[in-house]
């Protein structure tokens, strides 16, 4: 992973690509830059999110994760969304958003929801960069309003944590 230790705001992935595998750094090729411009769109850097995968290293051929690497790699995952305990989660694609919401259920019909996450924030699950690259128009669109959808989701759970932060305090 990589990001701010402290960031109210984590992105989960499904795995590195060749650029990623290369750079040693998620979401830096094409899907990276389409990321990087959503979180603009929503007044956000790079810098002040923590993005993560599911699986740490690059499949061979680039194929989908097996099931016995997602599962070897889950302690990992837990340990960062542990401990940088963020406000919203963001799931990029399938393989991620079935994981932490615990479903079968494929990312086009949870897509444009959001659903309470270990107690102290939400899920918002939404497309992968690299569908929206090979998909475009309407796919695109969808993401602009996922990435809404977490910029309202953001303001308002950092407002309830620090609300709860200053009652026990």
């Amino acid at each position: 992973g990589v990001g701010d230790p402290q960031a109210r705001l984590m992105f989960v992935g499904e795995a590195p690509g060749q650029n990623e595998d290369l750079q040693g750094e998620p979401f830096v090729g094409a899907a990276g830059k389409l990321l990087d411009t959503l979180l603009g769109e929503i007044g956000l850097r790079r810098s002040e999110v923590y993005i993560a995968n599911v699986v740490k290293c690059r499949p061979p051929g680039n194929r989908d994760p097996l099931p016995d690497e997602i599962e070897a790699c889950r302690p990992y995952l837990e340990g960062q969304l542990g401990f940088i305990d963020p406000a919203v989660v963001v799931t990029l694609g399938n393989f991620a958003t079935k994981l932490l919401l615990e479903t079968k259920d494929g990312i086009t019909k949870l897509r444009g929801r959001e659903f309470p996450f270990h107690g102290r924030g939400v899920l918002i699950p939404t497309l992968h960069p690299s569908a929206v690259l090979r998909s475009g128009g309407t796919a695109l669109a969808q993401s602009r309003a996922d990435f809404v959808r977490v910029k309202r989701a953001l303001r308002r759970v950092s407002a309830e944590r620090a609300s709860v932060g200053d009652e026990s305090g």
